[in-house]
């Protein structure tokens, strides 16, 4: 059985998305300044909740799984 169940594309945005501080403060002691910068400008359509969702916040997601070459592992479980 596989650990996934969607496979989302990323996609590169002109304007990055507003990314809610507490998500940024988190994710800094795992990524650098420099690739935190540049995946602000990433997004995802979030098959859980059906939004276009900045990748930070699809990152620190309890159901992202891995991003390999552009796509996004989603486990797809409910949010509480």
């Amino acid at each position: 059985m596989s650990d996934y169940k969607y496979l989302v594309d990323v996609m590169t945005l002109e304007k990055p998305m507003r990314v809610p501080r507490e998500v940024v403060e988190q994710i800094k002691g795992a990524l650098g300044r420099k690739l935190i910068r540049r995946m602000k400008l990433d997004a995802v359509n979030c098959p859980v909740t059906g939004k276009l969702t900045p990748f930070l916040v699809c990152f620190s997601c309890k159901n992202f799984v891995r991003r390999v070459s552009g796509k996004v592992y989603c486990r797809g479980l409910p949010l509480s």
